[in-house]
């Protein structure tokens, strides 16, 4: 039968990729090859189910990244757990819509109890929760609920007449706030600039004394905030607990971008770098970062349900309608089920069903082994750092708050004009030497490297890995051992 065809290619393609995964290189081994493959013309007459999958299969391969590997360090990318991975198995199996109990009564009941569970495990107060694509999809909601309370502060229901003779919505952050966020405020047609950034010194920090200006400035108009728990360069947290004193005293919005960062809750070793998140009106996380599921999978969370109900709800009359907690009226010809209509709370109208995923993950790692996790993540970030330190050619441009290293490449007798051109000279030959994901950014002004720890599959030896591929990028670039006077001591 086809079918027993359809799983042994899948079992033999899981097999080798995953065992492949520890050792394979990173960077993808020829993307020309796999784009030439890919980009044939469609054929008259089809090939076939299981010709198609093998086409598929040999297409990809030159041309896949080994993310979920151990030594991916760039952007902030988490591996798969087993359980992970065998619920994503079984969500696409089962081909579920995750809109209401109409389209699926498991995926939403599964839904809302994995987001209930990750409310707990974060430490929140009650509200609503809906998973999305990721950190932007929640971004998107949390400010979307937001751009809703701001309008019907100035007496608009925005989401029904738009924001048309509307003022500008104020929007305040500091110099960590995440593109993501930005690119979200462009699409609520609120514009990329209308975010100012409040900050002290070129590496991002919040000015709170600038902040109480700006807002005591407004005279009482409405504004958002955007607090940062976790920038990407370096970890680092805005002072969360001060966003929400100010937030309180001035009648603001609080949204908390914690795409990462909001797992640092999760171990006593990093929870207070979180404090005050729980005060937050509307808070963004993932979970293909640090929870280790598959992508695409995000979560935000919003105090008030019902702005996200008027910001989201999809009318029609064959649809049903979320008529309170635990409750579903239904429309023509549906039955009346518990459950939320989750279609109603998320800017997705079909939706995958993610929970199935998020809950299984979390139902076997449970309290303990999402903490371990996060450790673990810690311990390696920690261990990269000290390697950093020790080594004659390499120095770290910031603290490790969390699990983020920045460093850069310092060869004796450089000049420092020449080092951010040698950066990026480094970070292209670790990239094509493709051992490890290790990418370049900037920070304070400077071209850094950076590797973000969030797999759990990551060991010592990965780590060592790493220092050992820069170390040679740095060699093949022309460096030697740096002059440890030009050091700056952090």
């Amino acid at each position: 039968m086809e079918t027993d065809a359809l799983l042994a290619l899948l079992r033999r393609e899981s097999e080798r990729f995953l065992a492949a995964a520890s050792m394979a290189r990173v960077a993808a081994a020829d993307p020309g090859a796999s784009a030439a493959a890919f980009c044939t013309p469609l054929p008259e007459a089809g090939l076939g189910t299981m010709p198609a999958l093998e086409a598929l299969v040999a297409a990809a391969a030159p041309g896949l990244v080994t993310s979920l590997g151990p030594r991916f360090f760039h952007l902030v990318v988490g591996g798969v757990t087993e359980a992970a991975r065998g619920a994503d198995w079984l969500t696409g199996l089962w081909d579920q819509v995750a809109a209401s109990t109409l389209t699926s009564p498991a995926a939403v009941f599964a839904e809302e109890r994995a987001v209930a569970w990750l409310r707990a495990l974060f430490g929140l107060p009650p509200g609503a929760g809906v998973l999305t694509t990721g950190g932007h999809g929640a971004n998107l909601i949390g400010l979307l609920a937001a751009r809703q309370w701001w309008g019907e502060r100035h007496g608009v229901d925005v989401a029904e007449d738009g924001i048309t003779g509307l003022p500008p919505m104020p929007v305040f952050s500091s110099g960590l706030v995440h593109a993501s966020a930005v690119k979200a405020l462009a699409q609520l047609g609120l514009g990329r600039k209308a975010v100012q950034r409040l900050q002290q010194g070129p590496t991002g920090a919040l000015d709170a004394a600038a902040l109480r200006a700006a807002l005591a400035g407004l005279g009482g108009a409405p504004a958002v905030l955007i607090g940062n728990a976790g920038d990407v360069n370096s970890g680092a947290f805005d002072d969360l607990e001060r966003l929400a004193d100010l937030a309180q005293e001035f009648g603001a919005w609080l949204h908390v971008d914690g795409a990462f960062g909001l797992f640092a809750r999760c171990s006593p070793r990093t929870a207070p770098l979180a404090r005050g998140v729980e005060r937050a009106q509307s808070i963004a996380s993932d979970c293909h970062k640090w929870l280790n599921v598959p992508y695409d999978c995000g979560v935000g969370f919003v105090a008030d349900k019902r702005l996200l109900v008027r910001a989201n709800k999809l009318v029609a009359d064959y649809l049903p309608r979320d008529a309170g907690p635990g409750q579903v009226t239904p429309g023509q010809g549906a039955p009346a089920q518990g459950g939320a209509v989750l279609s109603n709370l998320s800017s997705e109208s079909s939706r995958r069903a993610r929970g199935f995923t998020v809950w299984t993950a979390l139902l076997a790692l449970g309290r303990d082994g999402v903490r371990a996790l996060v450790e673990r993540s810690l311990d390696r970030a920690n261990e990269l750092a000290a390697a950093v330190d020790a080594h004659r050619d390499l120095e770290r441009l910031a603290p490790v708050a969390l699990n983020v290293v920045c460093f850069r490449a310092f060869p004796s007798g450089a000049r420092r004009r020449d080092l951010d051109a040698l950066n990026e000279r480094v970070s292209r030959e670790v990239l094509r030497d493709g051992r490890v994901f290790i990418g370049s950014t900037r920070y304070g002004g400077r071209v850094a490297l950076r590797a973000a720890f969030v797999n759990h599959a990551t060991e010592p030896d990965d780590v060592r890995l790493a220092i050992a591929a820069v170390t040679e990028a740095i060699e093949a670039c022309g460096g030697s051992a740096p002059d440890h006077s030009q050091r700056r001591t952090l």
